[in-house]
């Protein structure tokens, strides 16, 4: 079965949203999300592991996807969908030899050049940004802005998600430059309801 990006790519956040994961997850797929990344940066590999394997239960019930961010050797061991790379992480050739052809291998680049390059790698979708200023990341990359997303839609064929400052009132405009979907992290905590906000991002962009 052929890879279907969907146009909404919500990730978790615990310290943002003074939710576990798992709990996250059940609030995001009622909003509509069909494919959740957890994202982790300050837990233990046991505590990840742990919370990774509460939002697996969670979404195999409720028939979503789970992306684990970083961690194959976690992603391996709660069965997950797939797993996230940063261009620092494990190479996505040896998560592809690990994980199998199944299983779903993203890749994060920061500009023109890093995309193109992640086009002739066994990944399923490229993801680039930040695309605006964002707070998640301590130390952000430049800002790539929408002429960089148009560009790499240009010059690449592979599925293109971009991150990074993305709100509401930006998506739109993010998608119309050529992504075929928006990871949001911040703005989905920018309200007390996860689920409507889902469905305000999903409904913006469909």
């Amino acid at each position: 079965m052929p890879f279907l990006l969907p146009s909404f790519y919500p990730i978790t956040d615990v310290r943002l949203s003074g939710l576990s994961h798992a709990e996250q997850v059940e609030r995001l797929a009622a909003g509509g999300a069909t494919m959740i990344q957890l994202r982790e940066k300050t837990a233990s590999p046991r505590e990840f592991y742990t919370a990774a394997l509460e939002a697996m239960n969670v979404a195999r019930r409720l028939n979503v996807r789970i992306i684990i961010n970083d961690r194959v050797d976690i992603a391996v061991a709660v069965d997950a969908d797939g797993v996230h790379l940063g261009q620092e992480d494990f190479p996505p050739d040896h998560a592809r030899r690990l994980l199998g052809e199944s299983r779903i291998v993203g890749f994060s680049t920061h500009g023109l050049k890093q995309a193109v390059e992640a086009d002739g790698l066994p990944v399923d979708y490229i993801a680039i940004g930040p695309v605006f200023q964002t707070s998640t990341k301590e130390n952000p990359h430049a800002i790539v802005g929408l002429e960089t997303i148009a560009a790499t839609r240009r010059q690449t064929l592979k599925p293109l998600v971009a991150i990074g400052g993305i709100t509401l009132a930006r998506a739109a405009s993010v998608i119309e430059a050529g992504a075929d979907s928006v990871a949001v992290i911040s703005d989905l905590f920018s309200t007390n309801d996860i689920s409507e906000r889902t469905r305000e991002f999903i409904d913006r962009i469909r």
